[in-house]
């Protein structure tokens, strides 16, 4: 009996470390902050927070149209600006660079992305007063989540899912997640409260995010606000090399 206590307390003892670990390393499994390829002075804009210096990819352009974007954990924004500004012509472009990501100082977290999302939304509206809000894959929780909170003009969801906590619940069953996760990213949340015309991108071979999470969340905008559209022959990381993919998104804004 002695032995079988022993054994007990060795292995609670074993899973409340790899729940310590979680807890301490839980970022670094969602965050995988990228360099900036685009670094020209001329595209950049420093945003005004308090305890960050956070860079934003521009493409300037006169007029009352603007795209704001929000990319994946693991995106270089930058990226996206020579194609953006080739597709959008008649939109100004800021990509926003998360914090650790791109030369922007500081660590990344839930609440300071969505900050500096506001932060951002709030210096663009003083001059462009219609506001397409775009987020890709974690990017996607970003921007509806803003979108509950500023007057966007209208709203698109590349390879969105509804909650990053049920997401890592299933990918890690064995842990107590509900109660370990500081970031959980529950678009579903928030999707309610959005008015304005949204369009959700599904990847059909989308490896990473499963159709099930994007359709919960579709679920959860009010009738008629919302479409789905799905990209056929695409991935999670591929999407944006369909030609469809630009169409749809021309279509969105």
């Amino acid at each position: 009996m002695s032995r079988m206590v022993s054994l007990l307390a060795l292995l609670g003892a074993l899973y409340l470390a790899l729940c310590v670990a979680a807890w301490g390393l839980q970022r670094s499994l969602i965050y995988f902050p990228q360099p900036r390829a685009i670094a020209s002075p001329a595209t950049l804009l420093r945003l005004p927070v308090a305890d960050a210096e956070v860079l934003v990819s521009v493409r300037p352009h006169d007029g009352p149209n603007a795209l704001l974007y929000f990319g994946g954990n693991a995106e270089d924004v930058s990226l996206n600006l020579p194609e953006f500004a080739r597709a959008f012509p008649e939109h100004a472009l800021y990509l926003l660079h998360y914090r650790g990501y791109g030369g922007s100082s500081g660590s990344p977290s839930e609440a300071a992305i969505a900050g500096d999302a506001m932060a951002l939304f709030d210096k663009v509206q003083a001059a462009h007063p219609r506001i397409v809000v775009v987020g890709r894959s974690l990017g996607a929780a970003v921007a509806v989540r803003l979108a509950s909170q500023r007057p966007a003009s209208r709203l698109v969801l590349i390879t969105p899912f509804h909650s990053l906590q049920e997401f890592a619940a299933s990918q890690f069953p064995f842990l107590p997640v509900r109660w370990l996760l500081r970031d959980k990213f529950e678009s579903w949340k928030y999707a309610p409260r959005i008015a304005v015309p949204t369009l959700l991108i599904a990847a059909e071979h989308d490896e990473v995010i499963p159709r099930s999470s994007t359709e919960t969340l579709y679920a959860h905008f009010a009738p008629g606000v919302a479409r789905l559209e799905v990209v056929p022959d695409a991935g999670h990381n591929s999407i944006d090399a369909s030609p469809r993919f630009l169409e749809l998104l021309r279509s969105g804004l």
